[in-house]
């Protein structure tokens, strides 16, 4: 279960926790992947300032893919609109609003020794 500290509506100030936070099999995975996700949100915000929808896609298909896998079912579900957008790329500014979200998620996401 995702943490109960993320809503999908909620606010950008709350903490994103993995399903598997306390699965002691997953703990050190969901550390290392949540580790390297501010990275990430970073490359999402430096590929959409200079527009290569090829790269947002293509990083919005993997978070959505791995994401999923480790426990992020509402970031999984934000990389898939992102990458859909870019795929089409047709309203830019609404476009980059939704990165905008998947990489603040990104951001917001806490590893399983700093969810409790």
């Amino acid at each position: 279960m995702e943490s109960v500290t993320h809503k999908a509506t909620s606010g950008p100030s709350t903490r994103i926790v993995s399903e598997f936070a306390d699965d002691p099999d997953m703990r050190d995975l969901v550390a290392f992947f949540a580790a390297e996700l501010p990275q990430r949100a970073s490359v999402l915000a430096e590929m959409a300032a200079k527009n290569d929808w090829a790269a947002i896609r293509e990083l919005a298909h993997q978070l959505k893919g791995a994401a999923g896998g480790y426990g992020f079912p509402t970031i999984t579900e934000q990389a898939r609109q992102v990458e859909r957008m870019a795929t089409i790329a047709e309203d830019v500014e609404r476009l980059r609003g939704q990165i905008d979200l998947l990489a603040d998620m990104c951001r917001r996401v806490v590893g399983p020794d700093d969810s409790n």
